[in-house]
């Protein structure tokens, strides 16, 4: 069928930054079906923003004078390379920039955490009129700087090490698909620069319990070998942690919970450049920033040995 080739010719790393009070949702590397053949590489450049003036405190949606408009920059480079046609392995370097127009809190500017996924199409097989395919994606990150995760709305990131697994579901029938995913995220405690905090009750330690996170992904679109065009939707779980206390700075962990709606769009050339635009929203959630974010990268896919398919 026409569009088999689609799994082995396209890159594989789609970058999605959405920012809340911090950011708590890594880079989205693994969340397609498309895998890049053996001996090929993908080398990509990702620039991304995301703003907030309003958030939820608990369930409560306000705004705060203090912050203004609350804004994050990311650059980040990365790469995928075919192991074998049905292997991946994927890893990025995420540089984070924080800012808040108003107020005297001074934004950050740190590498964020070196993230890096092993990605397996365990299944790929023709049912009826289309092509079924299941991945599973093991990925982890480590900090690499010494960024300080108290400091939300302005930290890069929660400075937690990481291990998720993923399962990923995809139907195709002709340039049309649908897909469904959903990933399991275990974090590491952290430490932070004092020596009490209190959550619900008064903790005396410098060490903070990090909860796990359930990340649910639905997908569809329009799919060939020159154009992309996908609508999704992100449901992000904390399990566990809880609520900003009324006019409360957010701690690391705080439950942290978002709907998100996004668009991308996919164009491809022949000489292996690939160009990808696209943004998020987030609809509803729960201790996070109503972020607008918008993204565009550049894919340059090439074989490792030097041969032409």
């Amino acid at each position: 069928m026409k569009f088999m080739s689609l799994y082995y010719y396209r890159c594989s790393i789609v970058i999605c930054f959405f920012v809340a009070l911090a950011q708590f949702a890594k880079a989205q590397t693994e969340t397609d079906a498309l895998m890049i053949p053996k001996n090929y590489f993908c080398a990509a450049a990702v620039y991304s923003h995301g703003s907030w003036d309003h958030y939820w405190e608990g369930t409560f949606k306000r705004d705060n004078p203090n912050l203004g408009t609350v804004s994050t920059n990311t650059y980040t480079l990365g790469g995928n390379y075919g192991l074998s046609n049905r292997i991946n392995l994927l890893m990025m370097v995420p540089f984070v920039t924080t800012n808040a127009s108003a107020g005297t809190l001074r934004g950050e500017k740190k590498f964020q955490d070196l993230m890096f996924a092993f990605k397996w199409m365990a299944v790929k097989e023709e049912i009826g009129r289309g092509l079924f395919s299941f991945h599973a994606i093991a990925s982890g990150s480590v900090p690499l700087s010494n960024y300080e995760a108290d400091f939300l709305p302005l930290s890069v990131g929660l400075h937690s090490k990481n291990v998720a697994i993923r399962g990923l579901l995809n139907y195709q029938i002709g340039r049309l698909f649908v897909a469904g995913a959903g990933q399991y995220v275990r974090r590491s405690n952290i430490t932070i620069d004092r020596n009490s905090y209190y959550t619900t009750e008064m903790h005396y330690t410098n060490e903070v319990e990090m909860p796990n996170v359930t990340n649910f992904l639905a997908s569809a679109g329009y799919r060939s070998l020159r154009f992309n065009a996908e609508a999704t939707f992100t449901k992000m779980t904390t399990l566990g942690g809880f609520d900003i206390r009324k006019n409360d700075m957010p701690f690391p962990s705080n439950k942290m919970n978002a709907n998100v709606v996004g668009a991308l769009f996919k164009y491809s050339t022949p000489m292996g450049i690939e160009v990808t635009a696209g943004g998020n929203y987030v609809l509803s959630g729960r201790n996070v920033g109503q972020t607008r974010s918008g993204y565009i990268s550049v894919y340059y896919v090439f074989n490792t040995k030097g041969e032409k398919k």
